[in-house]
Order: C-alpha cells, then structure tokens, then sequence
C-alpha cells in the first residue's frame, strides 16, 4: 500500500494531476472560510458551540455534509455544489421525459456539451433563487432556519440592510457556487477522481476532526453524567466503525458473474473465440448516485420551504419544511423510496440489456442455456433487476443508520454521521473511485497499484513535452502561489 503511493509521485503525468487536483481542493476549502460582505458569522458559531444546536444538529449536520461548513460560517460558497447537482438531476429527468432534450444526448459529444451548457445555466437560476430566499431568512427569521436560534442572545447574524445588500450577497452566493462548478469540472479534466464528487466528499471528511474531539469530550465525560461513554461503547464504536466501512467496501466492491461462453470460429488461418469468459454485474450497480439524487430532491424543496416560510411567516411552508426534515416519518418513507426509484432509474440509464445481448451476439458469445438476442437481453433484465434491489436495500440501510444511532442510542450527530449514512457513503465511494484511477494510472506505467500487485519493473518515460498540457502550465503559477500561501499560514498557525 505504502509502495503504491510513493510510486504515485513517481510518475510525472499522474503526480502533476494528483498536485492540480489537492491544488483545486485547497482552493475550494480556503472559499468556505471567506464570510459574506455584511454577514457575521460569530453568532452562528456560538450557537453551534451552544446546547441549543444539539436540538437542530440533524438538519444542521445535512447543511454541513454538502456544503462543508460554508452555510453556517456564512461563507461565499454558502450554498455549495447542490445547485449544480439539482440542475444535473432535473437535466437527466426531462431528458427521459424530453424527446427533444433525448435528440440532443444521442448526438454524441457536441450533445453532451450543449447539455452540459443547458445545466450550468439552470445551475445559476437555481442559485439566485436560493440564494435570494437564504438572505432574506437569515434577515428576518433566522430561527426558521436554525432551529432553537435567538437573535437576542446571539445576536444578529445579517449586519447589512437593504436591497442592495440582498443583490450583492445573492450575487456572490451565486458566484461562489459556479467557482465550484468550474473546479470540479477542471478536477475531472485535468485532476484524477470526478471533481464533484471529491468536492463533496471534502466536505464531508472536514469534519472528521471536530467529531473526533467531540467524541474525546464524551468519553472524558463524568460517569453518570448525559452523553457520558465508557470503554467498552468506544470499543464497540470502533468495531462497528470498521465493519460498516467494511461492509460498504464488500458491497460496493460485489458483483454476480454471468458466465459466457464464445463459438469456435475460423478467419484465414487463425481461429478465434472457443474461450470461457464471464459479465460482471454489479450488486450497488448504480453506486453512491441513488443517495445523492434522493438526498439532492430532498434537501432542495426542503430548503425553498423554509426560506419562503422563514420570509413569509407562512405556517404552510414552515409545516412542509418541518416535515420533509430527518426524524419525520414522512422524510424516511420518501428517502426510502427516492432511493429505490433513483436506483431503478439510474441503471435504466446506464445498463443496457438490448445492446449487450446484441454485442455478444454479434462477436459469437451466448450465456449457457440462454438463446441469443431478445432472450439473453431478457435474462440480463431480470438478474439486474433482483440486483438492483438488493443494491437499494443495502443503500437504504446504510443511509438510515446514523439517524438510529442518534434517536435511539443519544450519539451525537456529527459523530454518527461517520457511522454509514450518505457522508460516508459517498467517501468511501469516492475513494474507491479515485483509488481505481490511479490504478490505471500506475498499471499503464507498469508500477504497483493499491488493487493489484504486478512484478514488473517500470522501463517506461514519458517525455515532459508530452505531459506538461497547456492546462498544467496555465497552472503552475497558481499552484506554487498556493503552496506558498499555505505554508506561510502553517507558520502562523504555530506561531499564534
């Protein structure tokens, strides 16, 4: 394991893309610290400090998974990458519905690409109107949005008044939110992993070291004092720790092999097929997207009833707001059922059972007591479909296992958070994904990957004309600056 890292620097192309995409990390978490023109975060961070948070930590801690902290630092990347992903969600839903929009994804790349346009600009009309609506809450009605908030106590939170305040806020809620978009477009491209989801799964993994000293505080905790733990629940914390985590990997990790077998058959004088072969298919096919989708279609109308209700004072969207909140029966039954038809969904979009038994078909492949054609797609259909949900179950489970943890043992919430759930859902599945990269990346060059080990010593350079892109060298000014920067704060943090 220790050898595959250090044989990822050695590699000029894939250490150049590891620096970039750490680079444009480091880029998106300085955003989080950089608090709205007008807007004083130290109220939100005593009430976080205080015992009322522990009353909201469950919507709070959903806030802080997808957006790092920003939203309750009062940061310019407040509303994080979710409007992106709610853009990309609603984009894919009328592509299926759309005939038009269903033209323009079977055009190839030039589709893609004008999709990919049609998203960024609902991602900016999504923006506004959250952006707009969280100003005008946090101004009028702060305690609709943080539950258990007093103004008179903390204080207030929006310092500055008036519309011009409201334009330039939603403008620079907007603006941080479309810097995110490009970074993590740019990670995809000229980074290694897929730059949202490593956005995300930042976010996620900041706030390991403050649930670590909170854990620290439970267990030095007097006995017999709330939310006190003794030895032997921190040792079935770590067990149960690494078996979920195990658990994820095993699963996520699993599939069901179809075996295939491929006729003899004769081209000039060589022979070809004759061979046993199999088609792995996926248990969770569809992976961490099913959670993201129902928590994004979840997470979206709650917030645009909070924001209208908190503006307004109507007790219907405060109503609406409350109970599409975790901890409601309603928002369980939904969750569950969001991520069961998102599974569907997705591998709907993305398995194509006719086109597989089509390929095999066409290369002399046949499945073992299975005709050819519409009888093998058929066959493909039905095993994915037991798969499929078998896969929607495990999501389920795992996702709800935190909110058990909280409701029914009393762990706090940032704590259980790392417990399974859609945090570490989606970082073990990012990391899993980012590690397979990096494996190409190795295995190509003939190095030691963290999957596989090959025996093989690397005799392979590849000129620095040949890796150095125009996208590297637009970069390496801002890259060493960075690394300046972050040092220099280093040095400050220790000196103060």
């Amino acid at each position: 394991m220790f050898s595959a890292f250090v044989n990822c620097f050695k590699v000029r192309e894939l250490r150049n893309r590891v620096f970039v995409t750490l680079t444009l990390l480091f880029v998106a978490r300085v955003g989080v610290s950089i608090p709205l023109p007008g807007l004083d975060p130290l109220p939100l961070k005593n009430f976080m400090m205080s015992k009322a948070a522990a009353a909201g930590g469950g919507i709070m801690g959903l806030y802080n998974m997808f957006t790092g902290g920003a939203l309750l630092k009062g940061a310019v990347f407040g509303l994080g990458i979710m409007p992106y992903i709610s853009a990309s969600i609603i984009m894919q839903l009328l592509g299926a519905i759309s005939p038009a929009l269903a033209r323009i994804q079977q055009e190839g790349e030039p589709g893609r690409q004008r999709i990919s346009q049609y998203t960024r600009y609902l991602t900016v009309l999504i923006c506004l109107i959250q952006g707009c609506l969280l100003i005008m809450a946090l101004a009028n009605y702060p305690d609709k949005i943080f539950y258990g908030f007093n103004a008179n106590e903390f204080g207030d939170i929006i310092i500055g008044s008036g519309a011009p305040f409201l334009i330039t806020s939603t403008i620079f809620l907007t603006a941080g939110t479309l810097i995110l978009m490009w970074i993590g477009e740019r990670i995809s491209q000229i980074g290694i992993g897929n730059g949202i989801s490593l956005l995300i799964a930042a976010g996620i993994l900041s706030s390991m070291p403050s649930a670590i000293v909170q854990a620290i505080r439970m267990f030095n905790a007097p006995l017999g004092a709330i939310g006190a733990f003794g030895p032997w629940h921190g040792a079935l914390m770590v067990f149960l720790l690494f078996s979920v985590v195990a658990f994820m990997i095993s699963v996520t990790q699993a599939d069901r092999k179809i075996p295939v077998q491929y006729v003899s058959r004769i081209v000039g004088r060589k022979m070809y097929g004759g061979q046993s072969s199999y088609l792995p298919l996926k248990i969770n096919y569809s992976g961490v997207m099913p959670v993201i989708f129902a928590s994004a279609i979840l997470l979206f109308p709650q917030q645009i009833f909070a924001y209208i209700g908190a503006a307004s004072g109507i007790k219907f969207f405060q109503s609406a707001a409350v109970v599409l909140t975790h901890g409601s029966t309603v928002y369980y039954a939904l969750y569950g059922l969001l991520i069961l038809c998102f599974s569907y969904f997705w591998v709907a979009m993305m398995f194509r059972p006719v086109q597989i038994a089509d390929d095999l078909k066409k290369n002399g492949g046949y499945i073992p007591g299975i005709k050819p054609g519409d009888a093998t797609a058929k066959f493909l259909d039905f095993i994915m479909t037991r798969l499929t949900l078998a896969g929607a179950v495990f999501l389920t489970a795992i996702a709800l296992l935190p909110d058990l943890l909280y409701f029914s043992f009393g762990m706090p919430y940032s704590i259980a958070l790392f417990f399974g759930g859609t945090g570490t859902l989606i970082a073990v599945g990012v990391v899993l994904e980012t590690m397979r990269q990096i494996e190409g990346h190795l295995l190509q060059k003939n190095y030691d990957g963290f999957l596989k080990k090959i025996k093989t010593r690397s005799n392979s350079r590849v000129p620095r004309s040949m890796i150095l892109t125009d996208d590297f060298r637009n970069l390496k000014v801002l890259c060493i600056i960075l690394v300046a920067l972050f040092l220099f704060g280093i040095i400050i943090w220790f000196v103060s």
